[in-house]
C-alpha cells in the first residue's frame, strides 16, 4: 500500500461525515429561526401539536431541532478519523432508516408522533438513510479496495 492510497481514502469518509454533520447543524439552527421555520409561534417542545415547519415543509419541534444539532455535532466530531466517520455514516443512516419506518407505522395524530414527523419528513429520512449508508459503504469499499491493490 502506498502512502498516496492511504491518504486518498481516509479523507473521503471524513469529508462525507463532516459535510453531513455540518448540514445537520445548519438544519438544527434553521429550526430555531423564525422565517426559515414557518409557524414558529407553534414550535413546541415535542409532539405532533407543533405545527412549525422548516422551509414550510418539514415538521419540527424543539426536540427535533435538538436531535439535528446533536447529529451535527456527532458528525463533525466523528469526522476526525476515517473509522469514526464511517461509523457515523453507517450508524446514522441506519437510525434514519428506522426513523423512516417509525414515521410510516405510527399514527401521526397520536402521542407516538413525539418527534414530530410528517410525510415530507418521512421521505427525507428515507433519503438521508440511503445517502448516509451509501457514503459509509462507498468509503469503506474504496478503503478496502485501495488497501488490497498491490503497488
Amino acid at each position: 500500500m502506498t502512502e498516496h492510497s492511504t491518504t486518498t481514502t481516509r479523507p473521503l469518509a471524513r469529508i462525507a461525515a463532516f459535510t453531513v454533520g455540518a448540514l445537520f447543524l445548519v438544519v438544527g439552527i434553521l429550526g430555531f429561526i423564525p422565517g426559515a421555520t414557518t409557524g414558529y409561534d407553534t414550535l413546541g417542545w415535542a409532539g405532533h401539536h407543533s405545527e412549525a415547519e422548516i422551509l414550510g415543509v418539514f415538521q419540527v419541534s424543539i426536540l427535533h431541532n435538538v436531535v439535528h444539532l446533536l447529529f451535527g455535532v456527532a458528525g463533525v466530531v466523528m469526522a476526525r478519523t476515517a473509522a469514526a466517520a464511517r461509523i457515523f455514516l453507517l450508524g446514522g443512516g441506519l437510525i434514519y432508516l428506522l426513523l423512516w419506518l417509525y414515521g410510516l407505522i405510527i399514527n401521526r395524530d397520536s402521542a407516538a408522533n413525539f418527534i414530530p414527523v410528517n410525510m415530507a419528513d418521512n421521505w427525507l429520512h428515507l433519503g438521508l438513510g440511503i445517502v448516509m449508508i451509501g457514503l459509509g459503504l462507498l468509503t469503506s469499499s474504496r478503503a478496502k479496495h485501495t488497501a488490497a491493490t498491490p503497488t
